[in-house]
């Protein structure tokens, strides 16, 4: 099964060092862009209530975003063997916004949630197969109620094009890991929501030539 957590960024020289000031698991990259990510958030998620965060790796984003949208239920997930070191994240929060995280592999059939009106994503369609992908969008169909909004950060191409030297390096450091990852195009991954009863609201320009889109469910 393939990993889908923050670990892997678009910022390859910085995203799998540890901090020895630490000893939980810590991602550079996280740190970096949670800023940026927070700032479109606020305004995406300022009518939610309740946010399933899919591939939450360090924990690192879900306590920085607990923190800071305090009207959120932020819930995490990921495969079990991030578990232990997202619960070393919430263990060192004192809020009560932040359950504990769930397992969650996005090619189980049923969810480990019932209803949800905001998903969160980071850095992780490009470490998943396609198949996965495709499976991501058909569970999100599942969980997220109308009129709720998905948001997913991170590297995608345009028209089979790059948008940048580094993006175009960093996607065939991904195939030669996995020839199954890579970066995904936007026109494929909007599809994918479109069929998933979303649609696009906007398409956020981030730093480090990185994406956030941002989709919202039909109200039907």
């Amino acid at each position: 099964m393939q990993e889908y957590s923050f670990d892997i960024q678009v910022e390859p020289d910085n995203s799998s060092k540890q901090d020895p000031t630490m000893t939980k698991p810590f991602s550079q990259a996280c740190e970096n862009n949670k800023l940026p990510i927070l700032n479109v958030l606020k305004v995406a998620f300022s009518r939610s209530h309740k946010v399933l965060e899919i591939g939450s790796g360090t924990g690192q984003h879900a306590v920085f975003m607990a923190e800071n949208l305090p009207h959120l239920l932020w819930q995490c997930s990921d495969q079990a063997i991030y578990l232990e070191g997202i619960e070393q994240w919430r263990a060192d929060y004192s809020g009560d916004n932040f359950p504990e995280p769930l397992e969650l592999d996005v090619t189980q059939s049923e969810w480990p949630v019932r209803r949800v009106d905001a998903v969160f994503s980071a850095n992780t369609l490009h470490i998943m197969s396609w198949p996965m992908v495709e499976q991501f969008f058909r569970g999100v169909r599942k969980v997220l109620q109308a009129g709720g909004v998905c948001c997913v950060y991170g590297p995608f191409n345009y028209d089979g094009e790059y948008t940048s030297s580094s993006n175009a390096q960093f996607d065939q450091w991904l195939r030669q890991r996995d020839p199954a990852s890579g970066i995904r195009d936007f026109a494929q991954i909007d599809q994918l929501a479109r069929e998933a009863g979303m649609f696009l609201v906007e398409d956020h320009e981030m730093p480090a030539n990185n994406r956030l889109l941002q989709w919202q469910m039909l109200d039907i």
